[in-house]
Protein backbone atom coordinates (compact mmCIF):
# COMPACT_ATOMS: atom_id res chain seq x y z
CA UNK A 1 0.00 0.00 0.00
CA UNK A 2 1.20 3.46 -1.39
CA UNK A 3 1.04 5.52 2.17
CA UNK A 4 1.98 8.91 0.40
CA UNK A 5 0.79 9.91 -3.46
CA UNK A 6 2.08 12.87 -4.79
CA UNK A 7 -0.24 14.14 -8.42
CA UNK A 8 1.34 17.15 -10.29
CA UNK A 9 1.22 18.41 -14.15
CA UNK A 10 3.94 17.43 -16.28
CA UNK A 11 3.37 20.24 -18.55
CA UNK A 12 2.12 24.37 -18.21
CA UNK A 13 -0.87 23.28 -15.65
CA UNK A 14 -4.30 22.92 -16.82
CA UNK A 15 -3.40 19.35 -17.32
CA UNK A 16 -6.81 17.65 -15.05
CA UNK A 17 -4.79 17.16 -11.68
CA UNK A 18 -8.17 18.30 -10.10
CA UNK A 19 -10.56 15.21 -11.44
CA UNK A 20 -8.08 13.41 -10.49
CA UNK A 21 -6.89 14.43 -7.02
CA UNK A 22 -10.78 13.91 -6.30
CA UNK A 23 -10.94 10.16 -8.21
CA UNK A 24 -8.41 8.96 -5.97
CA UNK A 25 -9.38 10.52 -2.77
CA UNK A 26 -11.87 7.76 -2.32
CA UNK A 27 -8.85 5.77 -0.79
CA UNK A 28 -7.37 8.61 0.69
CA UNK A 29 -7.43 9.26 4.64
CA UNK A 30 -6.04 13.51 4.01
CA UNK A 31 -5.12 15.28 1.21
CA UNK A 32 -2.37 17.62 0.84
CA UNK A 33 -2.11 21.06 -0.65
CA UNK A 34 1.99 21.93 -0.62
CA UNK A 35 2.72 24.96 -2.76
CA UNK A 36 1.71 27.55 -5.10
CA UNK A 37 -1.87 29.98 -4.79
CA UNK A 38 -4.80 31.07 -6.05
CA UNK A 39 -3.66 30.99 -9.18
CA UNK A 40 -4.34 27.57 -9.22
CA UNK A 41 -7.70 26.54 -10.69
CA UNK A 42 -8.53 22.92 -10.16
CA UNK A 43 -12.15 22.11 -12.36
CA UNK A 44 -14.11 18.89 -10.71
CA UNK A 45 -17.10 17.27 -12.82
CA UNK A 46 -19.16 15.25 -10.05
CA UNK A 47 -22.94 14.06 -11.74
CA UNK A 48 -22.47 17.25 -14.00
CA UNK A 49 -22.23 19.48 -11.62
CA UNK A 50 -18.89 21.90 -12.14
CA UNK A 51 -17.04 22.96 -9.06
CA UNK A 52 -13.73 25.09 -9.13
CA UNK A 53 -11.16 25.24 -6.50
CA UNK A 54 -7.95 27.97 -5.96
CA UNK A 55 -6.57 27.07 -2.47
CA UNK A 56 -8.69 24.23 -1.00
CA UNK A 57 -7.26 20.60 -1.71
CA UNK A 58 -9.78 18.62 -4.12
CA UNK A 59 -10.43 16.26 -1.49
CA UNK A 60 -12.73 18.45 0.52
CA UNK A 61 -15.60 17.00 -1.98
CA UNK A 62 -15.18 13.74 -0.38
CA UNK A 63 -16.84 13.30 2.93
CA UNK A 64 -14.82 12.75 6.16
CA UNK A 65 -11.09 13.37 4.17
CA UNK A 66 -8.76 15.36 5.78
CA UNK A 67 -7.81 18.62 3.88
CA UNK A 68 -3.92 20.31 4.57
CA UNK A 69 -3.19 23.64 3.22
CA UNK A 70 0.74 23.17 4.13
CA UNK A 71 3.81 25.78 4.33
CA UNK A 72 4.79 26.07 0.93
CA UNK A 73 1.78 27.86 -0.19
CA UNK A 74 0.61 31.43 -0.11
CA UNK A 75 -2.66 32.32 1.47
CA UNK A 76 -5.08 35.37 0.01
CA UNK A 77 -7.00 35.16 3.25
CA UNK A 78 -9.74 37.00 1.01
CA UNK A 79 -10.20 34.47 -1.56
CA UNK A 80 -9.64 31.42 1.10
CA UNK A 81 -12.63 32.66 3.27
CA UNK A 82 -14.90 33.57 -0.77
CA UNK A 83 -13.85 29.77 -1.15
CA UNK A 84 -14.78 28.56 2.39
CA UNK A 85 -18.29 30.51 2.22
CA UNK A 86 -18.92 29.03 -1.23
CA UNK A 87 -18.63 25.71 -0.43
CA UNK A 88 -20.49 25.92 2.57
CA UNK A 89 -23.34 27.60 0.92
CA UNK A 90 -23.40 24.37 -1.80
CA UNK A 91 -23.89 22.12 1.51
CA UNK A 92 -19.71 20.85 1.91
CA UNK A 93 -18.58 20.83 5.42
CA UNK A 94 -15.09 22.17 5.44
CA UNK A 95 -14.24 24.17 8.69
CA UNK A 96 -13.80 20.84 10.83
CA UNK A 97 -12.10 19.23 7.75
CA UNK A 98 -9.60 22.42 6.60
CA UNK A 99 -6.10 22.38 8.39
CA UNK A 100 -3.89 25.64 7.53
CA UNK A 101 -0.25 25.57 8.08
CA UNK A 102 1.03 28.33 10.38
CA UNK A 103 3.71 29.16 8.52
CA UNK A 104 2.15 29.57 5.17
CA UNK A 105 3.11 33.40 3.70
CA UNK A 106 -0.30 35.49 3.50
CA UNK A 107 -0.73 37.23 0.62
CA UNK A 108 -1.31 40.99 1.70
CA UNK A 109 -3.24 43.57 -0.45
CA UNK A 110 -0.23 45.51 -1.16
CA UNK A 111 1.51 42.27 -2.90
CA UNK A 112 -1.08 41.97 -5.50
CA UNK A 113 -1.39 45.82 -6.09
CA UNK A 114 2.68 45.89 -6.81
CA UNK A 115 1.83 42.36 -8.66
CA UNK A 116 -0.82 44.29 -11.46
CA UNK A 117 1.43 47.86 -11.27
CA UNK A 118 4.68 45.57 -12.43
CA UNK A 119 2.43 43.90 -15.55
CA UNK A 120 1.31 47.23 -16.62
CA UNK A 121 4.80 48.82 -16.26
CA UNK A 122 6.23 46.18 -18.57
CA UNK A 123 3.63 46.30 -20.92
CA UNK A 124 4.30 44.32 -23.86
CA UNK A 125 7.07 42.63 -21.75
CA UNK A 126 4.91 41.33 -18.88
CA UNK A 127 4.78 37.80 -18.41
CA UNK A 128 0.97 37.01 -17.88
CA UNK A 129 1.07 36.77 -14.08
CA UNK A 130 -2.74 36.47 -12.84
CA UNK A 131 -1.89 39.52 -10.81
CA UNK A 132 -3.12 38.43 -7.66
CA UNK A 133 -0.01 38.78 -5.59
CA UNK A 134 1.22 35.06 -5.53
CA UNK A 135 5.25 36.26 -6.99
CA UNK A 136 6.04 39.65 -4.45
CA UNK A 137 4.43 37.27 -1.65
CA UNK A 138 7.55 34.77 -2.19
CA UNK A 139 9.61 37.25 -2.79
CA UNK A 140 9.05 38.82 0.84
CA UNK A 141 9.13 34.84 1.92
CA UNK A 142 12.68 34.80 0.72
CA UNK A 143 13.36 38.48 2.13
CA UNK A 144 12.25 37.31 5.11
CA UNK A 145 9.92 40.26 5.70
CA UNK A 146 7.05 38.13 4.79
CA UNK A 147 3.84 37.83 7.36
CA UNK A 148 2.99 34.62 7.66
CA UNK A 149 -0.65 32.76 8.85
CA UNK A 150 0.01 32.48 12.33
CA UNK A 151 1.22 36.24 12.61
CA UNK A 152 -1.84 37.23 11.66
CA UNK A 153 -2.93 35.42 15.15
CA UNK A 154 -1.13 37.65 17.19
CA UNK A 155 -2.64 41.37 17.09
CA UNK A 156 0.69 43.35 18.40
CA UNK A 157 3.24 41.16 16.36
CA UNK A 158 1.18 41.86 13.56
CA UNK A 159 0.91 45.76 14.04
CA UNK A 160 4.83 45.52 14.60
CA UNK A 161 5.52 43.32 11.24
CA UNK A 162 3.18 45.17 8.91
CA UNK A 163 4.32 48.44 10.22
CA UNK A 164 8.07 47.93 8.87
CA UNK A 165 6.70 46.12 5.79
CA UNK A 166 3.87 48.26 4.56
CA UNK A 167 6.61 51.29 4.70
CA UNK A 168 8.73 49.55 2.59
CA UNK A 169 5.88 48.57 -0.17
CA UNK A 170 4.41 51.78 0.18
CA UNK A 171 7.82 53.46 -0.42
CA UNK A 172 8.02 51.46 -3.74
CA UNK A 173 4.13 51.78 -4.53
CA UNK A 174 4.29 55.69 -4.02
CA UNK A 175 7.71 56.52 -5.65
CA UNK A 176 8.73 54.29 -8.26
CA UNK A 177 5.28 53.37 -9.65
CA UNK A 178 3.31 57.07 -8.79
CA UNK A 179 0.25 54.95 -7.45
CA UNK A 180 -1.73 55.67 -4.33
CA UNK A 181 -0.03 54.00 -1.22
CA UNK A 182 -2.52 51.52 0.97
CA UNK A 183 -3.78 52.86 4.68
CA UNK A 184 -1.76 51.03 7.44
CA UNK A 185 -5.72 51.04 9.32
CA UNK A 186 -7.57 49.44 6.42
CA UNK A 187 -5.04 46.59 5.70
CA UNK A 188 -4.77 45.87 9.46
CA UNK A 189 -7.83 46.21 10.77
CA UNK A 190 -8.65 43.72 7.74
CA UNK A 191 -5.91 40.81 8.96
CA UNK A 192 -7.97 41.00 12.13
CA UNK A 193 -11.27 39.93 11.13
CA UNK A 194 -9.53 37.43 8.52
CA UNK A 195 -7.92 35.79 11.59
CA UNK A 196 -10.79 35.85 13.43
CA UNK A 197 -12.44 33.78 10.85
CA UNK A 198 -9.77 31.31 9.96
CA UNK A 199 -8.21 31.06 13.55
CA UNK A 200 -9.90 27.85 14.10
CA UNK A 201 -8.16 26.25 11.19
CA UNK A 202 -4.69 27.12 11.66
CA UNK A 203 -2.43 24.12 13.29
CA UNK A 204 0.92 22.34 13.45
CA UNK A 205 0.48 20.84 9.76
CA UNK A 206 3.56 19.12 9.16
CA UNK A 207 3.36 17.28 12.69
CA UNK A 208 -0.45 15.96 11.95
CA UNK A 209 0.85 14.64 8.32
CA UNK A 210 3.52 12.91 10.68
CA UNK A 211 1.12 11.65 12.59
CA UNK A 212 -1.22 10.30 9.80
CA UNK A 213 1.77 8.22 8.65
CA UNK A 214 2.35 6.92 11.98
CA UNK A 215 -1.20 5.97 11.57
CA UNK A 216 -0.80 4.36 8.32
CA UNK A 217 -3.11 6.75 6.89
CA UNK A 218 -2.67 7.64 2.74
CA UNK A 219 -1.56 10.66 2.12
CA UNK A 220 -2.48 12.35 -1.01
CA UNK A 221 -0.39 15.53 -1.90
CA UNK A 222 -1.44 17.82 -4.24
CA UNK A 223 0.47 20.06 -6.42
CA UNK A 224 -0.58 23.52 -8.45
CA UNK A 225 0.23 24.74 -11.87
CA UNK A 226 3.01 22.32 -13.89
CA UNK A 227 6.75 21.05 -14.38
CA UNK A 228 7.17 23.64 -16.98
CA UNK A 229 6.22 26.44 -15.13
CA UNK A 230 8.61 25.54 -12.00
CA UNK A 231 10.87 28.54 -10.76
CA UNK A 232 14.13 26.74 -11.38
CA UNK A 233 12.71 24.07 -14.21
CA UNK A 234 10.26 26.06 -16.40
CA UNK A 235 10.78 28.03 -19.59
CA UNK A 236 12.05 31.14 -17.63
CA UNK A 237 11.45 33.96 -16.72
CA UNK A 238 7.56 33.09 -17.96
CA UNK A 239 7.13 30.65 -14.93
CA UNK A 240 5.49 30.67 -11.67
CA UNK A 241 6.87 31.50 -8.53
CA UNK A 242 6.99 28.33 -6.54
CA UNK A 243 8.94 25.22 -7.41
CA UNK A 244 6.04 22.84 -8.92
CA UNK A 245 8.42 19.79 -9.08
CA UNK A 246 8.11 16.84 -6.63
CA UNK A 247 10.92 18.22 -5.03
CA UNK A 248 8.27 21.13 -3.27
CA UNK A 249 6.05 18.72 -1.78
CA UNK A 250 8.90 17.73 0.63
CA UNK A 251 9.39 20.93 1.34
CA UNK A 252 6.29 22.53 1.37
CA UNK A 253 4.76 20.02 3.83
CA UNK A 254 7.32 19.04 6.10
CA UNK A 255 7.64 15.45 5.20
CA UNK A 256 10.72 14.26 4.06
CA UNK A 257 11.75 13.43 0.53
CA UNK A 258 12.10 9.32 1.48
CA UNK A 259 8.45 9.56 2.75
CA UNK A 260 6.98 10.22 -0.87
CA UNK A 261 5.93 6.70 -1.95
CA UNK A 262 4.83 6.96 -5.67
CA UNK A 263 4.49 10.51 -8.14
CA UNK A 264 2.12 10.52 -10.54
CA UNK A 265 1.95 13.15 -13.35
CA UNK A 266 -0.73 14.04 -15.45
CA UNK A 267 -0.47 14.97 -18.72
CA UNK A 268 -3.29 15.64 -21.49
CA UNK A 269 -3.29 13.99 -25.04
CA UNK A 270 -2.16 17.38 -26.55
CA UNK A 271 -0.80 20.30 -24.95
CA UNK A 272 -1.61 23.90 -23.79
CA UNK A 273 -0.78 26.63 -21.95
CA UNK A 274 -1.93 30.34 -20.66
CA UNK A 275 -0.21 33.31 -20.62
CA UNK A 276 3.21 34.15 -22.23
CA UNK A 277 6.18 32.15 -23.06
CA UNK A 278 7.75 29.66 -24.67
CA UNK A 279 5.45 26.84 -26.62
CA UNK A 280 7.53 24.90 -29.16
CA UNK A 281 4.19 22.79 -30.29
CA UNK A 282 1.71 25.60 -30.26
CA UNK A 283 -0.84 25.57 -33.26
CA UNK A 284 -2.66 28.65 -35.43
CA UNK A 285 -4.32 26.63 -37.77
CA UNK A 286 -7.00 24.59 -37.52
CA UNK A 287 -5.98 21.89 -35.49
CA UNK A 288 -5.26 24.17 -32.78
CA UNK A 289 -9.38 25.30 -33.24
CA UNK A 290 -10.66 22.26 -32.99
CA UNK A 291 -8.49 21.57 -29.73
CA UNK A 292 -9.60 24.42 -28.17
CA UNK A 293 -13.17 24.04 -28.82
CA UNK A 294 -13.24 20.51 -28.08
CA UNK A 295 -11.39 20.60 -25.21
CA UNK A 296 -13.13 23.89 -23.73
CA UNK A 297 -9.82 25.81 -23.00
CA UNK A 298 -10.21 28.31 -20.61
CA UNK A 299 -8.66 29.39 -17.58
CA UNK A 300 -10.12 27.63 -14.49
CA UNK A 301 -8.71 30.90 -12.67
CA UNK A 302 -8.61 33.67 -15.15
CA UNK A 303 -10.91 32.74 -17.75
CA UNK A 304 -8.49 33.52 -20.22
CA UNK A 305 -8.26 31.11 -23.79
CA UNK A 306 -5.56 28.76 -23.48
CA UNK A 307 -2.98 28.61 -26.12
CA UNK A 308 -3.41 24.80 -27.68
CA UNK A 309 -0.66 22.43 -29.59
CA UNK A 310 0.43 19.07 -30.03
CA UNK A 311 2.16 16.57 -27.11
CA UNK A 312 5.40 17.77 -26.29
CA UNK A 313 7.01 14.35 -26.12
CA UNK A 314 10.53 16.46 -25.68
CA UNK A 315 9.08 18.28 -22.81
CA UNK A 316 6.96 15.67 -21.08
CA UNK A 317 10.18 13.14 -21.26
CA UNK A 318 11.97 15.71 -19.00
CA UNK A 319 9.21 16.23 -17.15
CA UNK A 320 9.33 12.94 -16.30
CA UNK A 321 12.54 12.43 -15.11
CA UNK A 322 12.71 16.11 -13.10
CA UNK A 323 10.12 14.63 -11.17
CA UNK A 324 10.92 11.16 -10.89
CA UNK A 325 7.46 10.47 -11.90
CA UNK A 326 6.10 6.64 -11.35
CA UNK A 327 3.63 6.57 -13.86
CA UNK A 328 1.77 8.75 -16.25
CA UNK A 329 -2.34 9.93 -16.40
CA UNK A 330 -3.48 11.11 -19.83
CA UNK A 331 -6.09 13.32 -19.93
CA UNK A 332 -8.53 14.29 -22.60
CA UNK A 333 -7.91 11.43 -24.72
CA UNK A 334 -11.54 12.26 -26.63
CA UNK A 335 -10.64 15.56 -27.56
CA UNK A 336 -8.71 13.28 -30.43
CA UNK A 337 -11.74 11.74 -31.23
CA UNK A 338 -12.38 13.80 -34.82
CA UNK A 339 -8.59 13.66 -35.84
CA UNK A 340 -7.60 11.95 -38.73
CA UNK A 341 -3.99 12.58 -38.36
CA UNK A 342 -2.74 13.36 -34.67
CA UNK A 343 1.01 14.81 -34.50
CA UNK A 344 3.54 14.28 -31.16
CA UNK A 345 6.78 16.06 -31.05
CA UNK A 346 9.75 13.57 -30.67
CA UNK A 347 12.91 16.11 -31.28
CA UNK A 348 14.03 19.31 -30.97
CA UNK A 349 16.83 18.45 -33.73
CA UNK A 350 19.98 19.01 -32.43
CA UNK A 351 19.37 21.21 -29.54
CA UNK A 352 19.57 20.13 -25.98
CA UNK A 353 16.98 20.74 -24.20
CA UNK A 354 16.63 24.23 -23.83
CA UNK A 355 17.91 26.13 -20.45
CA UNK A 356 16.64 29.58 -21.00
CA UNK A 357 14.56 32.34 -22.57
CA UNK A 358 17.18 32.89 -25.97
CA UNK A 359 17.30 28.88 -26.39
CA UNK A 360 13.38 28.19 -26.33
CA UNK A 361 13.26 30.67 -28.91
CA UNK A 362 15.26 29.05 -31.07
CA UNK A 363 13.54 25.21 -30.63
CA UNK A 364 11.51 24.01 -34.09
CA UNK A 365 9.38 20.85 -32.91
CA UNK A 366 10.16 17.88 -35.25
CA UNK A 367 6.82 15.58 -35.55
CA UNK A 368 5.90 12.56 -36.15
CA UNK A 369 2.68 11.65 -37.60
CA UNK A 370 0.16 9.20 -36.27
CA UNK A 371 -3.11 7.93 -37.60
CA UNK A 372 -6.23 9.00 -35.66
CA UNK A 373 -9.25 6.67 -34.71
CA UNK A 374 -12.36 9.05 -35.66
CA UNK A 375 -14.62 7.33 -33.27
CA UNK A 376 -15.43 8.43 -29.85
CA UNK A 377 -13.82 7.29 -26.91
CA UNK A 378 -15.35 9.36 -24.61
CA UNK A 379 -16.38 7.87 -21.02
CA UNK A 380 -14.49 4.25 -22.00
CA UNK A 381 -13.16 2.77 -18.80
CA UNK A 382 -12.12 -0.65 -19.82
CA UNK A 383 -8.63 0.31 -21.88
CA UNK A 384 -9.83 -3.06 -24.47
CA UNK A 385 -12.18 -0.53 -25.59
CA UNK A 386 -9.97 1.80 -26.88
CA UNK A 387 -9.58 1.15 -30.61
CA UNK A 388 -6.14 0.37 -31.91
CA UNK A 389 -4.97 3.92 -32.49
CA UNK A 390 -5.40 5.04 -29.47
CA UNK A 391 -4.07 2.23 -27.97
CA UNK A 392 -0.85 2.74 -30.05
CA UNK A 393 -0.34 6.45 -29.56
CA UNK A 394 -0.64 5.55 -25.52
CA UNK A 395 2.15 2.61 -25.74
CA UNK A 396 4.18 5.36 -27.75
CA UNK A 397 3.82 7.64 -25.45
CA UNK A 398 5.10 4.63 -22.71
CA UNK A 399 7.99 4.03 -24.87
CA UNK A 400 9.58 7.76 -25.31
CA UNK A 401 9.20 8.96 -22.12
CA UNK A 402 10.24 5.72 -20.19
CA UNK A 403 7.23 6.33 -18.00
CA UNK A 404 3.93 3.46 -17.88
CA UNK A 405 0.82 5.30 -18.22
CA UNK A 406 -1.26 3.96 -15.45
CA UNK A 407 -4.30 6.25 -16.22
CA UNK A 408 -6.18 7.38 -18.61
CA UNK A 409 -9.13 10.38 -18.36
CA UNK A 410 -12.10 9.71 -21.31
CA UNK A 411 -14.39 12.44 -19.82
CA UNK A 412 -14.57 15.38 -17.27
CA UNK A 413 -16.84 13.25 -15.22
CA UNK A 414 -15.14 11.57 -11.68
CA UNK A 415 -16.00 8.08 -13.30
CA UNK A 416 -14.87 8.19 -16.99
CA UNK A 417 -11.69 6.59 -16.46
CA UNK A 418 -9.31 3.79 -17.54
CA UNK A 419 -8.01 3.01 -14.18
CA UNK A 420 -4.60 0.66 -15.47
CA UNK A 421 -2.71 0.50 -12.29
CA UNK A 422 -3.97 2.21 -8.95
CA UNK A 423 -1.53 4.32 -7.34
CA UNK A 424 -3.12 4.04 -3.95
CA UNK A 425 -2.71 0.36 -3.83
Amino acid sequence: MKKSVVVLGTQWGDEGKGKIVDLLTERADAVVRYQGGHNAGHTLIINEQKTVLHLIPSGILRDGVKCYIGNGVVIEPTALIKEIKNLEASGVDVQSRLYISKAAPVIMPYHIKLDQLRELKKGKQAIGTTGRGIGPAYEDKVARRGIRIGDLLDPELLKDKLTQVLAYHNFVIEHFHQAEPLAFDEVYQTALQQADFLRGMCSDVTGQLHQHLANEDRLLMEGAQGTLLDIDHGTYPFVTSSNTTSGSAATGSGLGATQIDYVLGITKAYTTRVGGGPFPTELFDDDGAELAKRGVEFGATTGRPRRCGWLDLVALKRAVQVNGVTGLCVTKLDVLDTFETIKMCTSYGDQAFPESAQEWAQVKPIYEEFAGWQSSTKGLTEMADLPASAKALIAHIEQFTGAPVHMISTGPDRCENILLVDPMQ
